[in-house]
């Protein structure tokens, strides 16, 4: 049998995150659960990264079309919207927890782009975007010369 230390923070930190659970299952979600499938809108999660010359935002959308999806550039300010469509009504669904409905997300990309050579590719259910970046911003290579 090992002997363990007794660490009275390790077990403040546990109470805590219980606390901060509890405080999110009864506050956060009561408002989520009273509004409807169609009043609210999805949260997009966003995976996203930057090489020297691009942005690049890998956005899943598991059940839209490429045709429900819009995207807009507008400065530094990316929007993606759309929506999933609802699941079939006249089924007596066992388990229903795929999310549906209008979904829209904004974020602002903080480095000058170049929206009209933007790129969007949809292959099984993941939106990918690529976005150049300004020649401004984009790294410059400056040679030394010798006297």
């Amino acid at each position: 049998m090992a002997i363990d230390r007794w660490s009275p923070m390790r077990d403040f930190l546990t109470l805590r995150q219980a606390m901060d659970h509890l405080f999110d299952e009864s506050v956060v979600r009561p408002q989520q659960a009273v509004a409807s499938p169609a009043d609210r809108a999805l949260r997009l999660p966003i995976d996203a990264y930057s090489t020297e010359s691009e942005l690049v935002l890998v956005v899943p959308v598991p059940g839209a079309a490429p045709e429900d999806v819009e995207i807009t550039i507008e400065g530094e300010t990316l929007t993606i919207r759309g929506e999933i469509k609802p699941p079939l009504e006249n089924v007596d669904y066992i388990f229903n927890e795929r999310p549906y409905g209008p979904f829209i997300r904004s974020l602002s990309l903080n480095v000058p782009v170049e929206a009209e050579k933007a790129e969007a590719t949809f292959d099984n259910g993941l939106l990918t975007l690529t976005i150049p970046k300004a020649e401004s911003v984009k790294p410059k290579t400056i040679k030394i010369k010798s006297r």
